[in-house]
């Protein structure tokens, strides 16, 4: 055989690996764009317990066609708080035995007809879908082209491979290694899948390979559960840059597939014999079954054994990775997700809402540090808390300057006009909680400045700040319970009626400083007052704004 051939072999093996990557990925995106948001709510919602959690890693991995999407999703998703590292793991097991749908839809539809011939009416029909704006089926019908592209390309690999057998004279050469041969096969298995980040394609070669007589029963077997640990590769690449439990999420995967991949290599002699008792005829007759019913049952197996044990293997993973610092670091990193981006655009703005919430906790927890300087007159607020004021609005800062970057770059993606509209909504909200972070640093230095320059207010004046505070906090509170969520008519009057009570509070405060000034009362401590209680009610001012945008909130 000539150079020529050999390359033109390899190059169209390539290509048909290539098409049916590209295939499976407009399958997936193309699902996610037609129920996007009932695929997000499957996660949070369908993970209250270990059953329903498999059920939803298992279907939700059945209809997007990869288990390397739906563990980027939940460790992104345990990364932004939304689902706890117990809920994660069930899914992720779940996801393992939803991955084998791929192996039957080959076996069952690959070989046996010619698929091939539908499928390119099958991207028509997919194509005419997209292009007809009025129908509003845009991502169906990118599914439906995938769906097609998957099997005009399983043909053509078949026709690459067994182009020539000779072209893979290797393969055999491997198998006659006697006992190394299994080894070789399961590293073979991780480092293909690891390379193209999909089992499910890894599956479909081998079937195809074992099909065309290249790949022997129990070297085949040993590949399709070396691919089960390559597949961990996007869960490891989506945990980089996460925080601790997005990295035990990822541990979760990596442990669980090596440990039920190492089983079954060392039982393999009893495992492909159990296969062959439950799928009837020869092996050599009926390969394509056997190979998925493997892959169906040593997922099957592997998550029917450590389901019960999911308690303690979070444990595990807490006790080789330590959590998070729980005080806010020097400095604030929020990068983009690719990888996350590219499985589902929805992902990094759930992402981003998450980090909302977090710049609402930490404006909460700066505004509880000045009640404690308004209650306590005796200067540990100087002491105790007004370096902390410091820091959180400069880490508040900067926050409000990446996130904005982020969620710009949220607008460049595949978005729905919904999905745009709510981006706007968190850019608009995390300006003003910026800006209540220097309105509590004002009020921060104004209580030092009362400290260290010992002005004092008669008793009930001061006061009658308490309750005034009080309203701030009580707005500052709602503002806090519903961030991210759509305020309705009601909860907007709600809010309003708070800020008018702010607002003549305000007046009535101002007044009662203007009085003591007209008795000749202390300017600089009376103006202080005043521009106490003017900060205050900028507070009120900015969680009503804020209330208003997400009134906003579709």
């Amino acid at each position: 055989m000539n150079v020529s051939t050999i390359l033109s072999t390899i190059l169209q093996i390539v290509g048909s690996l290539c098409f049916l990557l590209y295939g499976m990925k407009m399958m997936s995106d193309g699902i996610q764009k037609s129920a996007g948001e009932k695929l997000q709510a499957a996660l949070h919602f369908m993970t209250g317990n270990r059953f329903t959690g498999l059920l939803t890693g298992c279907l939700l991995t059945m209809i997007i066609q990869s288990s390397g999407a739906t563990t980027v999703m939940v460790v992104s998703f345990v990364n932004a708080g939304l689902i706890s590292l117990g809920q994660s793991i069930s899914v992720i097991f779940g996801a393992n035995i939803g991955t084998t749908i791929t192996a039957w839809i080959v076996a069952l539809f690959g070989f046996n007809f010619k698929i091939s011939a539908f499928a390119i009416p099958l991207f028509g029909l997919g194509y005419i879908l997209t292009i007809i704006k009025k129908w509003n089926h845009q991502g169906i019908g990118q599914a439906v082209m995938g769906f097609g592209m998957l099997f005009i390309a399983l043909e053509w690999l078949s026709g690459a491979i067994s182009l020539n057998a000779d072209t893979m004279s290797f393969l055999p050469a491997i198998q006659e290694l006697g006992g190394w041969s299994i080894p070789i096969a399961m590293l073979l298995g991780i480092l293909i899948t690891a390379l193209i980040h999909s089992s499910s394609a890894m599956t479909a070669i081998v079937i195809t390979m074992a099909y065309n007589r290249l790949l022997t029963w129990e070297f085949s077997a040993a590949i399709i559960i070396g691919s089960n640990i390559g597949s961990t590769i996007d869960s490891i690449m989506a945990a980089f840059g996460g925080n601790a439990n997005a990295k035990r999420t990822a541990l979760v995967h990596v442990l669980f597939n090596c440990t039920t991949a190492l089983l079954a290599i060392c039982l393999l002699k009893p495992f492909t014999t159990l296969v062959d008792i439950i799928v009837p005829g020869k092996v050599e007759d009926n390969i394509t079954y056997h190979i998925a019913m493997l892959h169906t049952l040593f997922n099957v197996v592997g998550t029917t054994i450590f389901t019960p044990f999911i308690n303690q293997i979070g444990k595990l993973t807490e006790l080789l990775i330590k959590s998070d610092e729980k005080s806010l670091p020097t400095m604030y990193k929020f990068d983009f997700p690719e990888k996350a981006a590219n499985e589902s655009p929805a992902i990094p703005v759930i992402s981003a809402q998450n980090e909302v919430g977090r710049m609402a906790d930490v404006a909460v927890q700066m505004f509880d540090r000045l009640q404690y300087g308004f209650m306590d007159r005796s200067g540990r607020f100087v002491t105790d808390h007004f370096d902390n004021l410091l820091h959180e609005e400069d880490y508040l800062d900067q926050m409000q300057e990446q996130l904005t970057k982020y969620l710009l770059r949220c607008e460049q993606m595949n978005i729905d006009d919904k999905t745009r509209s709510n981006i706007n909504v968190m850019i608009a909200i995390t300006s003003e909680l910026e800006s209540m972070s220097d309105d509590c640093l004002s009020i921060g230095v104004y209580i030092k400045r009362m400290t260290e320059k010992q002005y004092f207010f008669p008793k009930e004046d001061f006061d009658r700040l308490l309750p005034y505070l009080e309203l701030a906090r009580e707005l500052l509170q709602f503002i806090y319970k519903n961030i991210n969520k759509e305020l309705t008519h009601d909860q907007l009057e709600f809010a309003n009626e708070i800020e008018s009570q702010i607002d003549k509070e305000r007046k009535a405060l101002k007044k009662i400083a203007r009085t003591r000034l007209e008795s000749g009362a202390n300017v600089k401590a009376e103006l202080l007052y005043i521009d106490l209680v003017r900060q205050i009610e900028k507070i009120g001012d900015r969680c009503f704004s804020i209330a208003e945008q997400l009134s906003l909130t579709k």
